[in-house]
């Protein structure tokens, strides 16, 4: 039959919890981590559950059960993870966060116009203008020498704020 996978599922816009609910249904492994949000209308004090992660629902799946979820309208694709102990490590530590009770959100920090330092790989040390983000992990940045300005595409783990 097969062993255990963890799959990310890349679902379409707010189907985040709909595909929870499916698969749930479906007796099949989902995390779906998520941060209450608060927010006043009206003098009334409003919860919201929202994923820590829009776009994104984590799955542990036999090989049989791929056809299942792809085939699910709330899916744009499922992507395959590829180390999964570091994996299984992280989603469990990010629900030791959200368990802690402490406020826990998901913030990109290193945005366009951010001034940062390179602080791994050859590049150690300079420091140059984030000019595009390319998701959550890449970034372009424009470095400056002499008068003229080169680009290069770096890992956003790889920089800091300077």
């Amino acid at each position: 039959m097969g062993e255990l996978a963890w799959f990310v599922a890349h679902v379409r816009a707010r189907r985040e919890k709909k595909l929870k609910q499916f698969c749930e249904g479906k007796d099949l492994l989902v995390k779906l981590p998520c941060y209450q949000s608060v927010r006043k209308y009206r003098g009334k004090t409003v919860n919201f559950s929202k994923p820590l992660f829009p776009g994104y629902v984590f799955l542990e799946l036999l090989p049989d059960q791929k056809r299942t979820i792809s085939e699910n309208d709330s899916v744009a694709r499922l992507l395959a993870v590829h180390n999964q102990e570091e994996f299984r490590s992280q989603l469990g530590e990010i629900f030791t966060a959200l368990e802690s009770g402490l406020e826990v959100f998901l913030a990109p920090e290193i945005g366009t116009g951010s001034r940062v330092k390179i602080k791994a790989g050859p590049l150690r040390g300079m420091e140059g203008t984030v000019e595009e983000r390319y998701g959550m992990t890449t970034v372009l940045l424009r470095l400056d020498f002499i008068g003229q300005a080169a680009a290069v595409r770096l890992q956003a783990d790889e920089l800091e704020l300077s």
